[in-house]
């Protein structure tokens, strides 16, 4: 397979332009709205460590996650 120097010079640029665009700096007055606790990945430590708890008790392999599961939650 030929590669199209040019073309790949192009779509390179063209990657990076895509990229770098998304970088940006948050003002100190939209800081506020990302510090909120509905922003978080997990905004409830605690639902998300049940959840995970149900999940790999459901899961029934010892695989999933880093507990094992037996498939009845009595783990």
């Amino acid at each position: 397979m030929i590669i199209n120097k040019p073309i790949c010079k192009i779509l390179i640029v063209s990657l990076i332009a895509l990229f770098s665009s998304a970088c940006t700096t948050v003002q100190p007055w939209e800081r506020a709205n990302l510090a909120k606790n509905e922003m978080a990945i997990n905004s409830d430590p605690m639902q998300a460590a049940f959840s995970q708890h149900v999940y790999t008790s459901k899961e029934s392999t010892s695989g999933s996650s880093s507990g094992a599961g037996g498939g009845c939650g009595c783990n």
